[in-house]
This record gives structure tokens, C-alpha cells and sequence, in this order.
């Protein structure tokens, strides 16, 4: 692999996955498969679990997905970025968001206090095209293009990858966030993927909020989440008609799709039948 930087250095699949939840075996196997990205979900307060992975491997890039600016002194970020850049030279992006009102307690405008937080990485060296935001809606889209290498949506579809490619223009990094469950019998795959969708994504206002800029009602997010909302957010059949879903997102405008497999007790068993494209 290369260590080539920039909207290409992520190759066009990658892996979303908790930051505590891929072992350096894993992380191996990944690489061996062939995914470009490994993206680190959750809020690490450091970015040790990022180079616990970037030891365990010789190219793949990690990225974190995302380190949150209200747990995060900006300043200690950056420093923990450049010694990363050091030892693994091109191989680690930071992913920057806001997290949920619901979750902190100091939330305040999440635009103007992201601004803030990248005014501090600026200042610190931190290189804009190292770096890409959690955006959903216009602003913080347009924020991701202008200040960052681009954006990195989570709990999306292919019609919201379109819209963030209009928002942001053609020069801008796009990767959402995909889950997936390779199960055939429809049921059985909403049964899966409908508890971490539910718990706590809709209940959370900037979700719910982007969900209903797509078109999606009420009845969509309540209960649960309706079956059309499900399918929607969680790809699953065999595995062509899975990566078939996940494709969708490049065909609507994504540079980079980060697959978020659910319902396996190792996620590589089900990337070996999924191959990297």
C-alpha cells in the first residue's frame, strides 16, 4: 500500500467499527482484505486506540470516526497527531465532531465551537487536509469543505450522500458511514439492525433532524423506526446485493464508503465475503 495522501489515500472501502471493538489481528486481516481505512467510532479521549492499530498493521490508514471537540483539548490532539505523523508518516486522519446535545452537558452552538476547535488545531499545525469533519446539515457540510479535507456522515443513505456532494462541490473528501448485515431473510436482518439505529440514534435531535431533512416522517423515526427507515440505514441480503447497497453511495457522489458491519461475532468473517473494491 502507499502512503499516498489526500480524498485517494482512503481507497473507495473502508471499515467503521468501535474504537474498542478491533483487535490488531483483526486490523491485519483488514489490511490483508484489502479495505483502505479502518475508522475508530465512538469518542477516544486520545488517539492511543489509533495507534494501537497503526502498530498492528504496515499501511492501512486510521482515521477516527470521531474524536469529539468536548472531550478533546485541541492543543493535546494536534500534539498527539504529530507524534502519529511521526512513526507512521500519512497514515492517520483525525475525524472532528460535535457528538449529541443529549450526551454533554457544555454543548453549545456546534458550529460556532467547531470553528473554535479548528481556529486551535490551525494554530497547532495541524494540516487541513489531515483532518475531516461529522457533518450532516448544510453549514457544518459546507464547514467540513472549506476547513477540512471534507466530510464524514454517519447514519445516512445514498440520497443524503448526493445532497452532501452538492452542498460541498466536487473538490471536497466524502465518506459516509454504511451498516450493513449479510442476512438474506429480511426479518432476521431487522431484528439486528434495528436495535443500534433505534438505541440511541433516534432519539438523538441532530439525527432525527437530518432523517427528516431526507423525507422521512414521525411514523418513520417512532417505534423504533419503521421497516423503510431500517432498510434504508441498514444494508442487508447476500452479498452482492449488500455491496451493491454500499456502492450505491459512490455512485451517488462518496469518494469513500466506511461499512459498519452488525450481527457478526467477528466482522472479518463477513469482510472475506465482501471483498475490498
Amino acid at each position: 500500500m502507499t502512503t499516498a495522501t489526500g480524498r485517494h489515500a482512503f481507497g473507495t472501502h473502508g471499515i467503521w467499527a468501535p474504537f474498542s471493538g478491533v483487535t490488531g489481528d483483526q486490523a491485519g486481516r483488514i489490511e490483508q482484505l484489502g479495505y483502505g481505512t479502518i475508522w475508530l467510532g465512538g469518542s477516544p479521549t486520545s488517539l492511543t486506540p489509533a495507534r494501537r492499530l497503526l502498530e498492528a498493521t504496515s499501511g492501512i490508514r486510521v482515521a477516527t470516526g470521531i474524536t469529539n471537540i468536548w472531550n478533546t483539548d485541541p492543543a493535546a490532539i494536534a500534539r498527539e497527531f504529530a507524534d502519529l505523523d511521526k512513526d507512521f508518516p500519512g497514515r492517520f486522519y483525525l475525524g472532528v465532531g460535535v457528538g449529541h446535545r443529549e450526551a454533554t452537558q457544555e454543548y453549545a452552538s456546534p458550529y460556532d465551537s467547531m470553528v473554535d476547535y479548528l481556529d486551535v488545531l490551525d494554530a497547532n499545525g495541524l494540516p487541513v487536509g489531515r483532518r475531516v469533519l461529522a457533518a450532516l446539515g448544510p453549514k457544518m457540510l459546507r464547514l467540513a469543505a472549506d476547513r477540512s479535507l471534507g466530510a464524514h456522515p454517519y447514519l445516512t443513505t445514498p440520497d443524503h450522500t448526493r445532497y452532501a456532494r452538492e452542498q460541498m462541490g466536487d473538490g471536497a473528501f466524502l465518506a459516509p458511514e454504511q451498516k450493513i448485515v449479510l442476512e438474506t431473510d429480511a426479518v432476521t436482518a431487522r431484528e439486528i439492525g434495528r436495535p443500534p439505529v433505534e438505541n440511541p440514534y433516534l432519539h438523538l435531535r441532530n439525527y432525527v433532524a437530518n432523517l427528516k431533512r431526507l423525507g422521512y416522517t414521525d411514523a418513520d423515526i417512532d417505534n423504533g423506526g419503521s421497516d423503510a427507515l431500517i432498510d434504508d440505514l441498514v444494508a442487508h441480503g447476500d452479498a452482492d446485493t449488500v455491496r451493491a447497497k454500499v456502492d450505491a453511495h459512490l455512485a451517488a457522489g462518496a469518494d469513500h464508503v466506511a461499512i459498519q458491519v452488525l450481527g457478526a461475532d467477528d466482522i472479518t468473517d463477513v469482510l472475506e465475503l465482501l471483498p475490498a473494491g
